[in-house]
């Protein structure tokens, strides 16, 4: 996996491509120069994490011949503060919910998100292992499971 970045402006705005010539804009807050060209590197790792367990949830769902109409999610993060200025402010916890439409059956669909988030997502693992605690919930048509 091979990704470049090119600098965009005197300031914070990067591209960021990768090997099939995909970008993502990228850009540092505004109160500390940045010019809101894009995401937040922070943000953008909360975005892997949901995409990476969105493929996997929906991957198995369509093996099981579950039909989705709607799938989204809800993402929240929480940094440490940290003791030292300028120290790495690391996710301390990530909650995350899954919310699924359609003909889907409800054990099957908390069963995909088991998977996804203790055994499949590689974003999620790398999270985890720098100490973020990872809570999720499932909504299957707008109810918990």
């Amino acid at each position: 996996m091979k990704i470049s970045l090119k600098r965009l402006d005197d300031a914070f705005h990067f591209e960021a491509t990768n090997e099939d010539g995909r970008t993502v804009h990228m850009d540092a807050a505004e109160n500390i120069g940045g010019k809101n060209q894009g995401v937040r590197p922070m943000q953008m790792l909360l975005m892997a994490a949901a995409g990476c367990a969105a493929i996997d949830i929906i991957s198995i769902l369509k093996k099981q011949r579950q039909e989705i109409s709607d799938f989204e999610m809800d993402v929240d993060g929480e940094r440490e503060t940290p003791s030292i200025k300028g120290e790495a402010a690391v996710f301390k916890e990530v909650n995350i919910n899954f919310k699924i439409k359609g003909k889907v059956d409800n054990e099957k669909a908390k069963r995909a998100a088991d998977l996804s988030m203790e055994k499949y997502c590689s974003a999620s693992k790398t999270l985890k292992l720098a100490g973020a605690k990872m809570e999720y919930k499932v909504y299957v048509n707008n109810q918990l499971v």
